[in-house]
């Protein structure tokens, strides 16, 4: 297994698609960073919180920049060994089937924290520059806490995404899924029911947003039966397809 995710972070080192991943995690400190320079010049006498801009940036990502972009990366680690057509000789060694989803799920998981913690430090960095208020230990916990449960909730939810690509074996119906899942977030984002779509709860459990018509139970299970459905199906379908 060690060897498998070492393999894995070798050919990514030779990919640009790292790179390329870090400037979409940048997308929403800068956009939400440009929107508050101008709700700073129109009025001048407003402060802006740390908190408040962490939490506006943890929504973009969450639930509409991180759907997509982590569905592009979860196409890209799933769909490349289809791509390269690498995958039948792979499984010759042999490999474990299984084991190869488990060792791509790991560094998708290391890859989603990286991205989540640039898009923290990002605002960290541009509100030091633009003297945002209301820094303190307590915030920067509490934001840190709110990235990471939101990135890790995606990364449970990468599943579907996954059976997706593996099932189609091309990157468009993921980009199509992730882009109709992303219409979803925007379609129910000030809708109560938010709580019980699988993508949107995971801003809601991130922020603690629950509301009383759906508790928090409602949430977390709609969540993990997404992702079981969505990794079992994945590997019942690739240890029975047959690789050409």
């Amino acid at each position: 297994m060690v060897d498998l995710v070492y393999t894995e972070l070798l050919k990514l080192r030779r990919a640009k698609m790292f790179m390329v991943s870090l400037i979409g995690a940048a997308a929403a400190p800068f956009m939400i960073f440009i929107g508050y320079l101008g709700y700073k010049a129109k009025n001048p006498g407003k402060s802006v919180m740390f908190s408040e801009v962490w939490s506006q940036t943890n929504l973009y990502a969450t639930l509409l920049i991180g759907t997509l972009l982590y569905g592009v990366i979860t196409a890209y680690l799933f769909n490349r060994e289809y791509t390269e057509d690498t995958l039948k000789n792979l499984l010759t060694i042999p490999v474990s089937r299984t084991g190869l989803i488990v060792s791509k799920l790991v560094l998708l998981f290391f890859w989603i924290m990286i991205l989540t913690f640039t898009s923290w430090g990002l605002i960290f960095i541009l509100g030091l520059l633009a003297q945002y208020e209301g820094l303190s230990a307590g915030v920067i916990l509490q934001s840190l806490k709110e990235f990471f449960i939101g990135g890790s909730l995606l990364f449970l939810l990468s599943t579907p995404t996954m059976f997706v690509t593996i099932l189609f074996k091309n990157y468009v119906p993921t980009i199509i899924f992730t882009a109709v899942i992303t219409m979803g977030n925007v379609g129910i984002a000030n809708r109560e029911y938010k709580a019980v779509f699988p993508w949107s709860a995971a801003h809601v459990i991130a922020e603690n947003g629950f509301v009383p018509a759906y508790p928090p139970h409602y949430s977390y299970v709609a969540i993990l039966a997404a992702s079981v459905i969505g990794l079992a199906a994945t590997i019942v379908y690739f240890k029975k397809t047959d690789i050409h």
